[in-house]
């Protein structure tokens, strides 16, 4: 399998110089480096070329780096029934960088890219309908950025006295918080269970 993945990572990279900047083989798995600005033609490139037809896309989703200047890598996993192949293709991007949308190409690309700007915050050209699908329209933040509070920003309960669902800040109650007691880096003084057992 992995002679077979070189030789397509070898045929993509000398077809589409344009869009590949890098690929590697790697645990089974081929990984393309790819210039965001092609992305569209790449994908229509990988689909409709008798070597690859990649026809079925699986994922799309983006991975967050703050402390890079290319902070966020988008990463999109296609499947060749055809040639029974899998392909990865990466893309790194800046903050304030647009994604062009792949819909056109594949249309159930719709949800995917919907679900990483909502959930990263990262912009679609050319994508249809581009707004939140798993958050609330009003919501703050990209939940799945890494500068995210773990918290979030605000709590939404439904408040019986209002009849209607409240926002309101997040407010932690010391009583409430969950620690754990018997983890041994919490430095309890105390026996741990099982630890009775021990011969003195």
């Amino acid at each position: 399998m992995t002679d077979a993945l070189q030789e397509l990572g070898t045929h993509i990279a000398a077809r589409r110089p344009d869009c590949v900047l890098s690929w590697a083989v790697a645990n089974g798995e081929l990984t393309v480096e790819v210039a965001p600005s092609n992305i569209e033609g790449l994908v229509e490139f990988l689909r409709n070329d008798p070597n690859c037809r990649f026809s079925s896309l699986v994922d799309i989703t983006a991975v967050d780096h703050p402390a890079r200047a290319k902070r966020f890598d988008m990463v999109y996993h296609f499947l060749s029934m055809y040639r029974n192949q899998r392909i990865r293709l990466r893309a790194a991007l800046r903050e304030d960088d647009m994604m062009r949308s792949i819909t056109r190409v594949h249309p159930s690309a719709n949800w995917f890219e919907r679900e990483v700007f909502d959930m990263f915050g990262i912009l679609f050209s050319g994508h249809p309908d581009l707004r939140r699908i798993l958050t609330d329209y009003g919501f703050r933040g990209h939940p799945l950025r890494k500068d995210f509070p773990t918290t979030g920003y605000v709590e939404v309960r439904y408040d019986d006295a209002q009849k209607r669902v409240v926002y309101e800040p997040v407010n932690l109650v010391q009583e409430y918080r969950q620690f754990d007691f018997l983890s041994p880096w919490e430095g309890a003084k105390y026996i741990l269970p099982g630890d009775e057992k021990k011969a003195t």
